[in-house]
């Protein structure tokens, strides 16, 4: 994949409502077209690892894949999506371009290999837990399963007690590996359950992630964005306000371009 320009997996962190959700998308686009990087759209259908009962989940498997799948046809560009179950899988596969697999289920057997035999690409999110060379495992259960076509996402690991830290070595070794590997830019700052019933984060620091990631050289980047973090239904501290994203993007461009040029 040398040579080839890095891929951003960009959206809100859940489907707030297809208002949101519509808006959203087409500032993105506007933005991504404008700065000229490929993208994937992202936004999750259901939270459903949040940290208190009463947080808001979203609008569920069917009904959220739909609405992604439409949008992905209207801006021309692939979606993506967490999924839970194996029941989930066979649901998105009918819908969605890339299976995401969300870091507290990376190990979860049924689950992965019902995402392989969906004969959709799957990005598995490594888990906090979880060594580099651990996701030769996870590809081998995806290989077994019927898929070729895969990645891992970084996201941190966990470092104490409601605090996370992201090892640029990390990536190294899992595209040495013979991997494709995309850096979480805005999950490795996030504190979980930092602020008791909900989720913090260090949503600043995630364009800095970003930068040294991908002068490491990942194949890609997954970046929350929103309009108004500060009002965002889920893991508001960790995105990146859309008023910023432009100029993130472009940022991160400039740095692949010297890396891959000069390795």
């Amino acid at each position: 994949m040398d040579g080839e320009k890095p891929v951003f997996i960009l959206g809100p962190c859940v489907i707030e409502s297809e208002g949101f959700i519509r808006n959203v998308a087409a500032q993105i686009k506007k933005i991504a077209d404008s700065v000229g990087v490929r993208w994937v759209l992202k936004a999750s259908y259901d939270k459903a690892n949040r940290t208190s009962i009463d947080s808001f989940r979203g609008l569920g498997c069917q009904n959220g894949c739909a609405l992604l799948a439409e949008l992905g046809a209207e801006l021309g560009v692939p979606v993506t999506t967490d999924i839970h179950t194996p029941e989930e899988a066979v649901i998105a596969a009918d819908y969605i371009d890339l299976l995401q697999i969300p870091a507290f289920l990376c190990r979860q057997t049924d689950l992965i290999v019902a995402a392989a035999q969906t004969g959709r690409t799957v990005n598995v999110k490594k888990g906090q837990f979880m060594a580099p060379w651990d996701v030769d495992n996870i590809a081998k259960k995806l290989r077994d399963s019927g898929c070729e076509h895969f990645m891992f996402t970084e996201r941190g690991t966990t470092f104490g007690y409601n605090n996370l830290v992201a090892d640029m070595r990390s990536l190294y070794w899992m595209r040495d590996l013979g991997h494709r590997v995309v850096f979480d830019a805005t999950h490795s700052v996030q504190r979980p359950g930092g602020l008791g019933s909900t989720t913090g984060g260090d949503g600043k620091l995630a364009p800095v992630l970003a930068r040294a990631a991908v002068a490491a050289g990942c194949d890609g980047v997954f970046m929350e964005t929103h309009p108004e973090p500060d009002k965002a239904l889920s893991d508001g501290p960790n995105q990146i306000p859309l008023s910023e994203l432009a100029g993130v993007l472009e940022q991160l461009t400039k740095i692949h371009e010297i890396t891959r040029t000069n390795p």
